[in-house]
């Protein structure tokens, strides 16, 4: 029986760190984008119910695949098994990941010659 690979992909979004599971990722057609396919998420047999990953849930709902830029990866894994989805606050004080700098607007633009 053919094992297939789970991979653990954690990255920022709009000031939060996002961490799901997939089947399937690549570098995919669209430069400077990772894609992410068959996106997994925990089985409903609990009563409790996490709402972050609630939220994935419908936020992901129906989506085949999903690009995501390469500077919003903060790290992919490959998995023995897929765990729960989670969004977590990002940015905090004491927080151990750090969002890569992303500058809109130069203050100093270098001398045209």
């Amino acid at each position: 029986m053919k094992r297939h690979s789970t991979y653990r992909i954690t990255f920022h979004n709009h000031g939060k760190i996002y961490e799901i599971y997939a089947r399937q990722i690549g570098q995919g057609n669209l430069l400077g984008f990772i894609e992410v396919e068959s996106i997994i998420f925990g089985e409903r047999t609990t009563l409790l119910v996490d709402p972050s990953e609630e939220h994935l849930k419908t936020e992901f709902e129906g989506v085949s695949r999903t690009y995501i830029p390469m500077h919003a990866v903060i790290r992919i894994d490959e998995v023995e098994k897929s765990g729960p989805s989670k969004i977590t606050e990002g940015g905090s004080r004491g927080d151990k990941v750090t969002p890569f700098p992303v500058f809109t607007n130069n203050p100093n633009p270098p001398p045209h010659k």
